[in-house]
């Protein structure tokens, strides 16, 4: 795996997060499934940082909505787990049961 298709941790949870919601889903809700997942607050600004990331690597693609209904409401940006973002957790997957294999939790210490 190249570097620019290694996964961050932080990464690998937001492909997780829009894997969890099965459709297109906008930065607030991708917040609130890794806030869930990570049992802690998630700064919004993190989010977008790594789906930016994460769409120049090609595992997510984005698009505009149409402008929300209230005064001056704005467009909600769109993102959708692709293909590539899938073969990347699924070899994430496959690297972490390699590393666990044979390892008892017992023997992993501080």
């Amino acid at each position: 795996m190249s570097k620019a298709e290694y996964l961050g941790k932080f990464e690998e949870l937001v492909l997780l997060a829009l894997g969890r919601l099965r459709r297109e889903a906008y930065g607030m809700e991708i917040r609130r499934v890794l806030a869930d997942l990570a049992e802690k607050d998630i700064s919004i600004g993190a989010v977008y940082t790594a789906l930016e990331r994460l769409e120049a690597k090609g595992f997510v693609s984005s698009r505009r909505g149409d402008p929300l209904p209230e005064r001056g409401g704005r467009a909600r940006r769109y993102f959708r787990l692709e293909a590539a973002g899938v073969a990347a957790l699924q070899e994430e997957r496959r690297i972490l049961r390699k590393a666990w294999l044979g390892l008892k939790p017992a023997e992993v210490k501080a």
